[in-house]
């Protein structure tokens, strides 16, 4: 679609997620989409005009009221494909991220919208944000169908952050503070010797003798049968009659179970399953987890070599564990090596136990975790870019990874794979490359569950490796620091700058740049 001026294109943008919902939206699989819109309004804006819409109901009458004016309009969907309408007036356009080998081009549920062949197909082009992407796209589309790859403009952004901040490979102490709360190991007192069961006391030992039932006496049995054989006669009266079998099962489990030998009770559960098949066992829910107040500002203060990771615990590509256990490995006892992990999830009681025992499994250990639950305004966030001697990335497979792309802008080098959306960007010359190997893998909105595309596999120990290696050229090799930290802001400027983007997304519809500003756009994502 071509115009003939800039003012004649108008572009209507959707995400599931918008500004009001943003901070109850962290951990959500939509989360991400949000950001790549922010991200590219400006280079839009620089194109012809931006309208956001709040609902999918809104496009429609929006575009025809632009239509009637004699303007052209594009409808591009910050969603999933399987999630965008296809059934509206406007010309539709899908940016998609995605990770995976491969696209889904089958049919599940019943719901031709999962094959994702037939919803691009419809639209006839589509936006991504890796050639990784693309590469899928084209596998399952043709080599033909029109792929514009395009990351997420966001290099200008950062561009404060340079200009007062010089990169250091040691951090002499930087204040951080985030709406939420804070777990230092330094003061959690880990212990593995924790997660071992506790003999129980002379105490607990009464007070379970006490609950035990009397022993089953012949008048006992009396009773009980007695019982049941009354809970028979009232249910023969009611107008909604439950199974009276259900009363001689009961009965056989409270008062005559222990009569029978296993083998006699085997016997009788194959005769009468429905009276002597197995008993319903209570499930007893565990007590709520003691967790902290997360309305208030808290702050620490972190210092020496700083590794900081940004992640949602919920999403199982992320794969923190080995990110955690490389690094506690590496560093047992190196007291001035220090983790942050920034936590995008809102439900503190979904991941809390799972990363508490793990530090606990991985405990006694000199080096330093420390965990930020909340959200980051953009003071905040600054803070921990400036905070960082190195962003961590041991994730299985990227879209694009926004994140560590933001502390490259800022000047940090990275340990990271070069697989999939990062193989794009990442290098020996910008970061401390994982090695990895493909394994099979699902789609992630596949209710079979069946094994349909590929991801990666990150190596251990050369993660725990490139923790060692970075440590040491930071404490020893200033200089290559440096070069490192000046090659990676460099290449976000070849990849990520508003120009390159602009003229890649003008040159795909047909458009004549307008001259505009890039607009800075601050939020933070894991995308």
């Amino acid at each position: 679609m071509a115009a003939s001026s800039w003012d004649a294109m108008n572009f209507i943008l959707y995400s599931d997620v918008n500004d009001r919902s943003i901070s109850q939206s962290l951990g959500r699989p939509e989360y991400s989409y949000y950001f790549v819109l922010k991200a590219y309004r400006p280079v839009l804006e620089s194109l012809g005009r931006v309208h956001v819409v709040s609902a999918i109901t809104e496009v429609d009458p929006l575009f025809r009221q632009l239509r009637e004016v004699g303007e052209d309009s594009l409808f591009l969907s910050f969603t999933p494909p399987q999630n965008t309408p296809t059934d509206l007036e406007c010309p539709t356009l899908c940016v998609v991220a995605w990770e995976f080998d491969s696209i889904p081009d089958e049919i599940w549920d019943n719901d031709p919208r999962h094959d994702w062949t037939q919803m691009l197909a419809r639209q006839g082009r589509v936006i991504t944000l890796s050639s990784h992407t693309a590469r899928a796209i084209r596998r399952a589309l043709g080599e033909d169908f029109p792929v514009l790859v395009l990351p997420t403009p966001l290099w200008e952004n950062f561009a404060a952050i340079r200009q007062q901040q010089v990169p250091a490979p040691v951090n002499p102490g930087t204040p951080l503070a985030i709406k939420g709360c804070i777990f230092d190991s330094r003061t959690l007192a880990l212990s593995a010797d924790d997660l071992l069961p506790k003999p129980l006391t002379a105490e607990q030992l009464a007070a379970i003798e006490a609950q035990r039932p009397p022993p089953l006496t012949f008048k006992r049995r009396l009773v009980i049968a007695r019982h049941y054989l009354r809970q028979w006669r009232l249910d023969a009266g009611r107008e909604q009659l439950q199974p009276r079998v259900k009363f001689l099962h009961h009965w056989y489990w409270e008062g005559l179970r222990d009569l029978f030998s296993r083998r006699a009770h085997a016997w009788l559960e194959r005769q009468l399953p429905s009276i002597a098949g197995p008993q319903a066992v209570a499930v007893v829910e565990p007590p709520p987890l003691d967790l902290p107040d997360t309305t208030s500002v808290v702050d620490t203060t972190v210092d020496g070599v700083v590794y900081v990771t940004v992640f949602n615990p919920k999403d199982g590509r992320k794969n923190w564990h080995q990110l955690i256990t490389a690094f506690c490995w590496a560093f047992r006892e190196t007291a001035d090596a220090t983790l942050v992990l920034k936590i995008t999830q809102n439900d503190l009681a979904s991941y809390y136990s799972e990363l508490m025992t793990l530090l606990a499994q991985l405990s006694p250990f000199a080096c330093r975790v420390v965990v930020l639950h909340g959200y980051l305004d953009d003071a905040q966030y600054t803070r921990l870019y400036a905070a960082a001697s190195f962003y961590v990335n041991a994730s299985r497979c990227e879209g694009l990874c926004l994140p560590l792309m933001e502390f490259m802008s800022s000047g940090k080098p990275v340990i990271a794979p070069d697989h999939t959306a990062m193989e794009d960007y990442i290098d020996d010359s910008v970061a401390f490359v994982i090695k990895s190997s493909e394994e099979p893998a699902i789609w992630p909105q596949d209710s079979r569950l069946i094994y349909r595309t590929l991801r990666h596999r990150p190596d251990w120990a050369s993660l725990k490796q490139a923790y060692e290696d970075s440590y040491r050229m930071a404490k020893d090799q200033p200089e290559r620091y440096r070069q490192m930290s000046v090659a990676a802001v460099e290449r976000m400027h070849d990849y990520c700058a508003f120009a390159p983007v602009q003229t890649r997304m003008a040159e795909f519809f047909g458009l004549a740049p307008h001259p505009a500003n890039a607009a800075s756009v601050t939020e933070n994502a894991s995308c």
